[in-house]
């Protein structure tokens, strides 16, 4: 039996079971199963692994992508340099983590894109948001972090004014804020200064169009949710797992 799963808190919403769960009937693999992993602490991951010896491979979530790091026995060097993991193999060669969210976020973003769109401000700072950053470096792509609680050189909402955002077109919301049941919820922004030059990009998949998106598409913006990156970075993981 190969067994895979998902590691995070609150994570009954998650797509990756379906998908995978899905992934294995059309290929015909009854042998091989995926569940969720829902840890109050992160505390709790050495039971987890010493708990299901049969383990291959998991995926992390929201909010462990970082605090996992110091439980694995070694990184990709991609990311150590993120310092964010989503992806861990399992096998003889022990744990070891790797970051499938660069791929995912790039080669979704990358068919959006217009010439123009050479700045970006990325809403939050956790994990996700880092392999976002990365991805935007390799893309030649200038950015700035947004955050609640704005460290040296990052920017708070209330720094968010209106001719900043008609500077900056790129907008990534990188917050669980607009996440289901919370469907209302959407970061604090002048919403009034977008408009088709702008685009508004939401790592939330459900719901599929987020108030963050559905303000921006009011407003003329395009837009596009977190959904295929998810799907490129489950494929992404997929090879790393069968090649560990």
């Amino acid at each position: 039996m190969r067994r895979f799963g998902l590691v995070g808190r609150n994570i009954g919403y998650s797509f990756s079971r379906g998908y995978f769960g899905e992934k294995f009937r059309e290929l015909g693999l009854s042998d091989h199963s995926y569940e969720n992993f829902d840890l109050a602490d992160i505390a709790e991951f050495p039971g987890l692994l010493s708990g299901h010896p049969d383990l291959c491979g998991l995926n992390v979530t929201i909010p462990y992508k970082e605090a996992v790091i110091p439980y694995l026995d070694s990184l990709d060097p991609e990311a150590r340099r993120i310092g964010a993991v989503n992806t861990i193999c399992l096998g003889p060669g022990g744990s070891r983590g790797y970051n499938t969210d660069v791929i995912g976020f790039r080669e979704s973003l990358r068919p959006l894109l217009v010439p123009a769109d050479r700045h970006a401000l990325i809403l939050g700072t956790g994990g996700a948001s880092k392999a976002v950053a990365r991805a935007l470096e390799t893309l030649g792509i200038a950015f700035r972090y947004v955050s609640r609680q704005p460290q040296q050189g990052q920017l708070g909402y209330a720094d968010l004014t209106a001719e900043l955002l008609q500077e900056t077109p790129l907008l990534i919301q990188c917050t669980p804020v607009g996440t289901l049941p919370d469907t209302d919820r959407a970061p604090e922004l002048p919403y009034e200064a977008l408009g088709p030059a702008h685009l508004l990009y939401d790592l939330i998949y459900n719901p599929a169009l987020t108030t963050f998106l559905k303000r921006g598409q009011e407003r003329g913006a395009r837009v596009k949710n977190g959904l295929e990156m998810l799907q490129i970075q489950a494929e992404c993981a997929w090879e790393l797992w069968n090649a560990y």
